[in-house]
């Protein structure tokens, strides 16, 4: 058969694959007007959109029509990808009647910086501290605690405002013990700052750097410095905060021990900067987040964090996204982190564009509250 011949059949093949495509189309959109219908029913009678039995149900009956294997899993991915569409245009078309879920959240045109009261984790100098008062200024009613939990239970409590927490470095990665913290208390977050880690040698006031032997920081600063720290063959010891290596420091006042902090705090501790800018990655920065137990949304708020959990089962990671896809929502982030107690099981954590009264957000939040489990809105920022 000659090339010509070959060209000409598989373009009498596509005229026939187009004109199945195009009754295709028809009869999607005829399944959607009756879908329609069925919105229709389940907003009047207050019916879920989701019915798990009844899909079921469909798939093994449509299944059982295929010819092949082939066709079996060709027919299950098709129709599962039409009926989650259904759902998707179930839930807009109960939005577009104003169904919302109630969101109880207030909007407001600024954060109350004034006669306020705002805690971090950490000591003075940490670089948690600076965020706060990059954010607060420096004469905001505001206190410390060692850990991060605390910081949690006092605006819980009342005795905070704020609470000022790391939640993410550019370079180290997410903190995972903060976004776990978000889904056990019922705060929010309302804003995040970013501070450009600047990691600096601090020594005592009488020593140089030929001086130093042993430097000494927070495990991610060490490794943050590591080409630094190499260079001059230095001892390192660990300590949980960069601000405690500088208090430490300060304290025994020993030349040959020298700390990395922020330049901030040499100021506090009364240490001397032997050298600036000493960390490897000129740009790394750490995310803090602003948190209240208020249900507050600043007006001009654009990303939405979300968590949720899912059945352990094949496609529903897949399914819970589309949800996002499907509304043109931005996914701007996606975390993961083992349950306590559910051996390999995760809760998703989902950040995208958007404000939570966004018509696409709104239908996409429904989606997901519907079809996950323990959805929870951790906040608009």
């Amino acid at each position: 058969m000659s090339n010509d011949n070959k060209n000409l059949d598989l373009k009498e093949i596509r005229k026939e694959i187009d004109v199945i495509d195009e009754k295709l189309v028809e009869l999607f959109e005829e399944r959607m007007e009756l879908c329609r219908d069925v919105a229709a029913y389940k907003f009047a009678t207050g019916k879920p959109v989701l019915d798990r039995r009844r899909e079921a149900e469909k798939i093994d009956s449509l299944t059982k029509l295929a010819k092949d294997d082939f066709s079996r899993h060709g027919i299950e991915e098709l129709f599962r990808q039409i009926m989650s569409m259904s759902r998707k245009y179930q839930y807009k078309l109960l939005t577009s009647k104003g169904l919302r879920d109630n969101l109880e959240f207030l909007f407001v045109d600024r954060l109350w910086k004034k006669d306020v009261k705002v805690v971090y984790q950490g000591i003075p100098g940490a670089y948690s501290h600076e965020a706060l008062l990059n954010y607060f200024g420096e004469y905001v009613d505001y206190h410390n605690v060692d850990i991060w939990r605390k910081a949690m239970e006092e605006i819980r409590d009342g005795v905070s405002d704020y609470a000022v927490l790391p939640i993410e470095n550019s370079t180290a990665g997410i903190v995972g013990d903060v976004f776990d913290l978000l889904t056990e208390f019922d705060n929010y977050i309302v804003k995040c700052v970013d501070v450009k880690i600047n990691h600096a040698l601090l020594g005592t006031m009488d020593s140089e750097i030929p001086d130093v032997e042993i430097v000494t920081s927070h495990p991610q600063a060490l490794m943050q410095s590591r080409e630094f720290i190499e260079e001059h063959g230095w001892e390192q010891i660990p300590q949980s905060n960069t601000a405690i290596a500088a208090s430490k420091v300060a304290k025994e006042n020993n030349k040959r021990k020298a700390a990395i902090a922020s330049a901030m705090t040499a100021d506090i501790y009364g240490l001397k900067v032997l050298a600036d800018h000493i960390n490897t990655n000129a740009v790394n920065t750490t995310r803090f987040i602003i948190v209240t137990k208020h249900r507050i949304i600043r007006k001009d708020a654009n990303k939405v964090l979300i968590s949720f959990e899912l059945a352990h089962e094949k496609g529903t990671l897949y399914e819970t996204l589309s949800h996002i896809i499907y509304n043109d929502v931005n996914m701007t982030k996606i975390e993961s982190r083992p349950i306590p107690g559910k051996n390999w099981h995760y809760r998703f954590f989902v950040e995208m564009d958007g404000r939570i009264d966004d018509f696409g957000v709104v239908n996409a939040l429904r989606g997901i509250n519907a079809e996950a489990i323990n959805m929870k809105i951790l906040g608009n920022y």
